[in-house]
């Protein structure tokens, strides 16, 4: 398993357009793809999930990879996280 944190730069946080861009991204790998948010384990490759950690801009995550391609998965959504999620 492989885990980094990392700061939700886009304004929106989390909310349903970035929530499906890190589920698609998150479902291109077979390894499981969860975060931390405060208390929560959160399933990456669930937009409802996701949405309902409630992340907003500025917040800390620290996302997990456990799987075969665990170092392409965890460096693919870092990633896509610090571009703020094309926004």
């Amino acid at each position: 398993m492989v885990s980094q944190k990392a700061t939700i730069v886009n304004a929106t946080g989390l909310h349903v357009r970035p929530a499906g861009i890190l589920c698609e991204e998150s479902m291109k790998y077979k390894s499981k793809i969860s975060f931390k948010f405060k208390d929560n384990i959160v399933n990456a490759k669930s937009v409802l999930s996701v949405l309902g950690a409630c992340v907003k801009a500025g917040d800390e995550v620290e996302f997990f990879c456990e799987g075969t391609d665990e170092e392409e998965a965890l460096k693919g959504i870092i990633e896509l996280v610090a571009d703020g999620f094309g926004e």
